[in-house]
């Protein structure tokens, strides 16, 4: 099994719906322990929790919360004494930053979007830091940032900013055996994609142009990605953005 005997901590868990319910119900079946935290609503997510394979422990985190952040090694600490991994999948914009609203966003929310979307890659990295091991491995999800898209305004921006973030992570955190890296996935009808107004024009294309086509409903694939990268295969990959998109990303418009 791949992630035999590793300890993986996976953010972003709201319904069973989303990659980051696949990413943990593979890594158990690939043999991980896992901790989950949760935001806004840990009772929702320890009820989530109960349809994996084993039920894992949740610990409520607002990863902008600088007082949370201090405290979450402790806490991690409380069902596992290291860390072989981190699952970033977290993404938030305020209604006003998206939708076509690009012109008109005020500053305080687009830095409510970089602050959730991309500093918090970061601050969660560092934050677990003194549980994780060399060879250890942090994987976040991204929307390909490389381009501009209807609708996804600011929420692009803060993403082109978490997969420059990786990067960086990858400079500062590799002397100490800790790589960095991102899924880029294709859309696919979560919570957070019903949150963009619009969202169905991502459908259209991705349908219409995907050579592997793509289907919006099925995380696993994207799942499966980042589990590949919590482990061991890939011992000199870092700042890489993998795409698990169908292939669109290659694809001329």
């Amino acid at each position: 099994m791949l992630l035999e005997g590793k300890k993986i901590l996976v953010t972003g868990v709201i319904t069973d719906q989303s990659i980051a319910f696949s990413v943990a119900r593979v890594a158990q079946e690939q043999g991980a322990e896992i901790v989950l935290t949760a935001y806004p609503r840990p009772t929702l997510v320890e009820r989530i929790a109960k349809r994996l394979p084993k039920q894992a422990p949740v610990i409520p985190l607002d990863v902008t919360n600088a007082e949370e952040l201090a405290g979450i090694a402790d806490k991690v600490r409380e069902h596992l004494p290291t860390l072989d991994g981190i699952v970033h999948s977290i993404g938030f914009a305020p209604q006003t930053a998206l939708g076509g609203n690009f012109l008109e966003t005020k500053w305080e929310d687009v830095a409510a979007a970089v602050h959730a979307s991309t500093y918090s890659y970061k601050s969660l990295a560092t934050a677990l830091l003194p549980l994780m091991k060399p060879g250890g491995s942090i994987v976040g999800l991204t929307f390909d940032a490389t381009v501009a898209y209807p609708v996804y305004d600011w929420m692009g921006v803060a993403k082109a900013g978490l997969e420059s973030a990786s990067r960086y992570l990858a400079q500062y955190l590799g002397p100490q055996g800790i790589r960095s890296n991102l899924v880029s996935a294709g859309p696919l009808r979560s919570m957070a994609a019903k949150s963009i107004p619009g969202f169905e024009k991502f459908e259209e294309s991705w349908a219409n142009r995907a050579p592997l086509g793509w289907e919006l409903t099925n995380a696993e694939p994207a799942a499966k990605a980042v589990v590949a990268l919590l482990s061991d295969w890939f011992p000199a990959t870092t700042g890489e953005i993998v795409h698990v998109d169908g292939g669109y990303h290659a694809m001329a418009g």
